[in-house]
């Protein structure tokens, strides 16, 4: 890749340390089987931290494997089928061993977005060998880390197998656990619900399933997702504890050579946890853009809900969005549908766009102003590689610092190498990446740094949306990656949570986002000076995240923090109540403002608390808060 600079050259892992465990090549898989297991069956375990155990057992009969995960002994996940199909051999079945090594895996990296920038991990991985007898091979990675477990499968020779036609691997849930699903769609735009696990409807759902069962709660992912692969959705059939995976297409193309799927997932843990999980960024490939000096993070003002249709089309409207978001501090705006559309037929590409364009006299506007522009674009202007060569270097020259894309609407094999190539597209001519009507982000963030967040989500444009839905988002879709809820519209009456503006505001810090695509108007804004102030301090990025309380379904308060200062937001579904709050943010004194909902407005009051000690806030029906917190030292009264 070639960028404005000269060359920038991939990254390759760094950091990266593999500690060999004591007899860990060998073919001797002869240890002792549980007093469960059936006879003669072989049995391996791979022990993490905290308790966490993942246990590989090979039946002896049909020579098929399982999976099960345990905490302190307790079940997560029961034995679970593993194994892959294709169209000249059957690798569910007929399985034997061959080979086995262990290691650990010990990595640092930073990344530009997410729930903390400064990232470690520590992985127990086993990987096995197996053949059938006719000596085909299948080879099966599995890690363990502190938060959860993870497998995958290798085809060494694609040649032997030839197409992935689909897996057997499946995950089984403990008798009596709980579930919150999101039903399948292209886009992952669907609400989640609560149900008795075995119970759920039969259907597909969402591969971002979460699970309470008696060794934890378990959020089901995938991560390391490619054009090499497909995606996959869960399926399930009402009153079975069994959630089988099913792949977008039937049939995986493949080049002969050799294969890696992407990583099957369980994140586990209680729901702190969950929320501060990495995992799934953990497992993905390092960085592929050495130079992220350009990748810069922060709040924008997007004008799709703000100002509709004419606010695409009208450079007088953009520049005051512009305007507005410099007086804010906000260091970007975005303009959305109607750009580059030709002004007599709404979503007709203009043939002239290039010429007749407003947006380099726009982005001189707001370079002007501090204000950086993105720009929206339609994946059917993107899909080849000549309209890629057309637009993207044509944006970079204009000095447009990012694209939002979309209706991408599918994870197939194909549209999965679309993304492979748009990603080092985008990061050659350093624009940043927001993904509409996409995947969500499985590792996608931690290899291209340069995207800043995907929807993925029944987000705030949605016109159908409940306070139960907000409240598990924390739990579900916003611990794989970033998340483009756009929070921020106090102007729609139609959102859940229309009677808390402090509820509202809290999302802003409840969920992450690269881009924090904020939603109102203008005059929404100036409407509720305390909401305004507050969205004003947003940082860029955050370096840490706390769960402070919540359950999925009911509540959730997290807590970032942004260099000395921490960040509280708050949604709650239910009638109104009041909200006790753990200050779990470090010892001492604190300075704590919080927003609240007043009898006429936002109320913000200031009040000293000890770190550890416990607020208490009033929280309106299906509402929220915001607060923020600093140091305190006497004379202090403001954050």
């Amino acid at each position: 890749m070639t960028g404005p600079g000269g060359p920038m050259p991939l990254r390759r892992p760094l950091r990266t340390l593999v500690l060999p465990l004591c007899g860990a090549l060998t073919t001797a898989l002869l240890l002792a089987p549980p007093a469960h297991s059936l006879p003669d069956e072989q049995v391996w375990r791979i022990h993490g931290t905290d308790g966490l155990v993942a246990r590989v057992a090979l039946a002896p009969g049909p020579g098929s494997l399982t999976l099960a995960v345990e905490r302190h002994g307790r079940t997560v996940l029961e034995p679970s089928p593993l194994g892959l199909l294709t169209e000249r051999a059957d690798l569910s079945r007929g399985l034997r061993p061959v080979s086995r090594s262990s290691r650990t895996v010990v990595e640092r990296y930073r990344t530009t977005t997410g729930k903390s920038r400064d990232r470690r991990t520590r992985l127990a991985e086993t990987r096995w060998g197996f053949r059938t007898a006719d000596g085909t091979r299948l080879d099966l990675t599995v890690r363990v880390a502190p938060d959860g477990v993870a497998y995958r499968y290798t085809l060494p020779d694609t040649g032997a197998t030839g197409t992935v036609t689909g897996e057997s691997s499946a995950f089984v849930l403990p008798a009596g656990s709980d579930s919150w699903l999101g039903r399948y769609r292209a886009d992952n735009e669907n609400l989640f619900t609560a149900y008795p696990a075995a119970a759920a409807p039969t259907g597909e759902y969402m591969m971002q399933s979460l699970f309470r069962t008696p060794g934890g709660h378990a959020l089901i992912a995938e991560s390391g997702l490619t054009g090499a692969y497909a995606g996959a959705r869960l399926t399930h059939t009402a009153g079975s504890p069994v959630y089988g995976v099913r792949l977008w297409d039937a049939r995986i193309a493949v080049d002969g050579g050799r294969l890696d799927t992407p990583w099957r997932a369980v994140i586990t843990g209680d729901p702190a946890r969950i929320t501060r999980s990495t995992l799934i960024d953990d497992l993905a490939p390092a960085s592929r853009v050495r130079d992220t000096s350009w990748v810069r993070p922060g709040p924008a003002l997007w004008t799709w809900l703000a100002g509709g249709r004419p606010a695409g089309q009208s450079l007088p409207m953009q520049k005051a969005y512009a305007d507005y978001a410099a007086a804010r501090g906000w260091p970007y705006t975005v303009v959305d549908a109607g750009w580059y559309f030709d002004p007599r037929q709404w979503d007709v590409t203009d043939p002239e766009w290039e010429r007749n364009s407003w947006i380099p006299e726009l982005v001189r506007y707001g370079a002007a102003r501090g204000v950086g522009v993105h720009v929206w674009i339609h994946y059917r202007d993107l899909d080849t590689a000549q309209e890629r060569e057309r637009w993207l270097p044509v944006l970079h020259r204009w000095g447009v610092k990012g694209v939002k894309i979309d209706f991408m609407d599918s994870e197939s094999q194909d549209r999965l190498r679309w993304y492979d190539e748009i990603l080092p597209a985008t990061a050659e001519h350093r624009l940043l990446v927001n993904f509409h009507g996409s995947t969500i982000p499985k590792g996608m963030q931690r290899t291209w740094p340069h995207v800043m967040t995907l929807e993925g989500v029944n987000g705030e444009e949605k016109r159908v949306n409940t306070a139960e839905h907000l409240t598990i988002l924390p739990f579900t879709r916003n611990v794989i990656g970033s998340m483009d809820f756009t929070p921020g519209s106090f102007h729609r009456p139609a959102r859940p949570n229309a009677a808390s503006d402090a509820g509202e505001l809290g999302l802003a810090v409840l969920y992450e986002s690269g881009v924090q695509n904020l939603s109102g108007t203008p005059e929404s804004y100036d409407a509720r000076p305390e909401a305004r102030r507050f969205l004003e301090r947003l940082p860029a990025a955050w370096d840490e995240t706390r769960l402070l309380t919540g359950a999925p379904g009911t509540l959730a308060v997290l807590a970032r923090r942004a260099g000395p200062r921490w960040f509280l937001g708050a949604i709650q579904a239910g009638p109104a109540r009041t909200v006790e709050v753990p200050l779990r943010i470090g010892r001492g004194r604190w300075l704590v403002e919080t927003v609240t909902d007043g009898p006429s407005g936002l109320r913000r009051e200031t009040r000293p608390a000890h770190g550890g000690a416990t607020l208490t806030l009033p929280v309106v029906a299906d509402g929220g808060f915001a607060a923020t917190a600093c140091r305190w030292h006497p004379g202090r009264t403001s954050c």
